[in-house]
């Protein structure tokens, strides 16, 4: 507190020239008080004209920085916090823009400009029921302001819709919901709840690519969750999108790094990506075995996921036909079919029939590629080859398949044949390998049929097939040929070597 004037006579000249200072300092805080105000309201104005100019051409968000400031300056100044309001609408931030709004209301409640705005926001975040009230206090006091009737109109079916939706989903009546909401969301396109419901409705709907596509809207009206990312990196893992779920589960990753869902995800799918990704670029590029090392290591790091597996099973059914391991490269391709037919995967598995010398089956794989993609130019042209090489093929060389030279002897002959007879036994092979097995079997009991017969290996000779079904010949493709081998079942069989 200053002292009175009579007091300040009262001190000594020491303490009177400290008084004097303190009196000064005061005045001086006094006067520099006032310019700060003076300041302060020049700031905001100039903020405020600011942000109008940027607002004018476009650059909202550098308008939104200035209204910032001017609300800082000045926070109960209805005008300008809607301004603000109606920045943060343009910019699709709607939470904030009502809050804006709802604070205008409370400065000044008949501002019917921000009430009208604020049913709007409630109109197309799809809360219909506070949409109408504040329509209907607009219309009170402008009962003819057309901008607010059209929409007012517009309200009252869209919320019986929704209610016709809700309806059709807890009657799992998917398909025409769909549609209703598609119809919803032109009125309300920023309604997290019905892009929501309607990306469920697509998941139900076996359409996960749409489904995404309505949960990015969600995740962007939510402000950019952790939970989206997470739920956006799953669904694209689950359809076979490594790469672009990694970058998802990246996105959850700046918002929260030790995220306890987000984090374990990206470790396993960090692996996996890597792994498909250095299988796909071996594949292009003709590595089949860094292909076949890397596409069986996701294998070995995803047991459950059915379209990340399809995927590493397409790989290997490729890369093992290129590098011509036939067997595997077929049991591959039937475990990728088994999953979802494909045209290229039927082009693939073609590839490696033709490699098993399975020339009617290689053209029916074709075939099959063709009615799903009737122009698919691969599957004609394998065609064409698939016959070519059948033709070539009709005439067995059974020298070339018991490894033997034409000169060769009875005895290396035998000898020949029970080591193929023994690689080749069907029982020492499974699934697709067991049919290869079968025919690569049938061919060597052939060959050694002809080659140990001195008639039979005459006519071969003389470039006669003692055995074609279409000559006059008996012999292994006329009858069972098992039949030398078979004892009870048609896969047991009992060798005479001597």
């Amino acid at each position: 507190m200053a002292l009175p004037l009579s007091d300040l006579l009262l001190l000594g000249s020491g303490e009177k020239k400290l008084a004097a200072c303190v009196l000064l300092l005061l005045v001086e805080l006094f006067m520099e008080g006032a310019d700060a105000a003076s300041a302060s309201q020049a700031d905001i104005d100039n903020h405020l004209e600011l942000g109008k100019d940027f607002l004018a051409r476009g650059q909202l968000s550098d308008a939104l920085t200035h209204y910032h400031a001017a609300v800082e300056g000045d926070p109960n100044n209805y005008l300008t916090l809607f301004k603000r309001g109606t920045v943060y609408l343009a910019l699709g931030k709607t939470r904030f823009a009502i809050q804006d709004f709802s604070r205008v209301l409370e400065l000044k409640p008949d501002f019917t400009a921000a009430r009208s705005q604020r049913g709007i926001v409630h109109m197309k975040s799809g809360d219909y029921d506070h949409a109408l009230q504040d329509f209907e206090l607009v219309l009170r006091e402008e009962p003819q302001n057309s901008l607010v009737l059209e929409h007012y109109a517009r309200v009252r079916p869209a919320k019986e819709q929704w209610e016709l939706v809700q309806r059709l989903l807890n009657n799992n009546d998917e398909q025409n919901a769909i549609g209703m909401i598609t119809q919803l969301l032109e009125i309300s396109p920023w309604s997290v709840t019905f892009r929501q419901a309607r990306s469920d409705a697509y998941l139900k709907t076996n359409d996960p690519l749409s489904a995404i596509a309505d949960l990015r809207q969600v995740n962007r009206l939510s402000q950019d969750s952790t939970e989206g990312h997470y739920n956006i990196a799953q669904l694209l893992y689950n359809i076979g999108h490594a790469t672009n779920a990694l970058k998802e589960i990246r996105e959850c990753l700046k918002f929260d790094p030790e995220h306890k869902l987000c984090f374990p995800f990206y470790k396993k799918l960090r692996k996996v990506e890597k792994q498909l990704v250095t299988a796909e670029t071996a594949r292009e590029e003709k590595r089949a075995p860094e292909c076949i090392v890397a596409a069986e290591a996701v294998l070995k790091h995803e047991p459950d996921e059915t379209m990340i597996r399809y995927e590493a099973h397409k790989l290997l059914c490729s890369c093992y036909t290129t590098d011509e391991q036939y067997g595997k490269a077929l049991s591959h391709c039937k475990h990728a079919l088994d999953i979802m037919k494909d045209a290229q995967l039927y082009c693939d598995r073609a590839e490696a029939l033709m490699g098993s010398e399975m020339y009617d089956d290689a053209i029916h794989d074709y075939q099959s590629a063709l009615e799903i993609d009737e122009n698919n130019s691969r599957a004609k042209e394998g065609i064409q080859k698939a016959k070519k090489l059948q033709k070539q093929a009709e005439r067995r060389d059974y020298y070339k398949i018991l490894g033997v030279k034409r000169n060769a002897s009875k005895q290396e002959i035998v000898k020949a044949y029970r080591k193929a007879a023994q690689k080749w036994h069907p029982d020492n092979f499974k699934d697709e390998e067991k049919k290869l097995a079968e025919k690569k079997f049938i061919d060597i009991a052939a060959a050694k049929e002809v080659l140990t017969d001195p008639e039979k290996r005459r006519q071969f000779d003389n470039g006669e097939d003692p055995l074609d079904p279409e000559s006059n010949q008996h012999g292994f493709r006329g009858a069972d040929p098992f039949a030398h081998f078979q004892h009870g079942s048609p896969f047991q069989f009992k060798f005479h070597f001597n």
